[in-house]
């Protein structure tokens, strides 16, 4: 198993997620908040997302990570690197739970995570796929300085798809 990292920043912990987390993520996961993802979902495909976030790692050497903020400790979300058949590319993904919106969190995550996944894989690019009505998400991705990619395989023909280059 190879090991998970743990990523640092100014306000958050990224860290693996441990059983800890299921009863939140699986509320999450069956709410509306979801609605971008193609759910809300039933526990069956829920507990199959949350595995597949935490066996990643195993099989690809990547995965998701839990955002904790260092103030509380309080978990407010979730970023991730996806591969494997439901994804056309290396995806980076992100969540948040409800009531953290606006304070910055996932930017924040996510560009550690991009940082530590262009310092630790073999990744020129990766990308983001993004639902058209998902404004916010839109904006994070735009904010980390992904740009849309109209050539770009998508998973859902509505996603619009955000490349993260390499800037070496």
């Amino acid at each position: 198993m190879p090991d998970v990292p743990e990523i640092t920043t100014e306000r958050l912990r990224l860290r693996p997620l441990h059983m800890d987390d299921w009863p939140a993520y699986r509320a999450m996961m069956a709410s509306d908040r979801v609605r971008f993802m193609g759910g809300p979902w039933e526990d069956d495909p829920i507990w199959g997302w949350f595995c597949h976030d935490i066996a990643l790692w195993q099989l690809y050497g990547h995965g998701a990570l839990m955002i904790d903020r260092l103030a509380d400790g309080v978990t407010v979300g979730q970023v991730g690197l996806n591969a494997g058949p439901k994804f056309p590319e290396t995806e980076l993904g992100w969540f948040l739970y409800d009531g953290f919106e606006g304070q910055g969190h996932i930017t924040e995550a996510a560009a550690a995570f991009r940082d530590w996944i262009f310092e630790n894989l073999p990744l020129d690019s990766f990308v983001s796929y993004v639902d058209e009505g998902n404004k916010a998400s839109a904006r994070v991705a735009e904010r980390l300085g992904a740009v849309v990619d109209p050539d770009a395989e998508r998973p859902d023909p509505e996603d619009i798809v955000y490349r993260h280059l390499r800037k070496d």
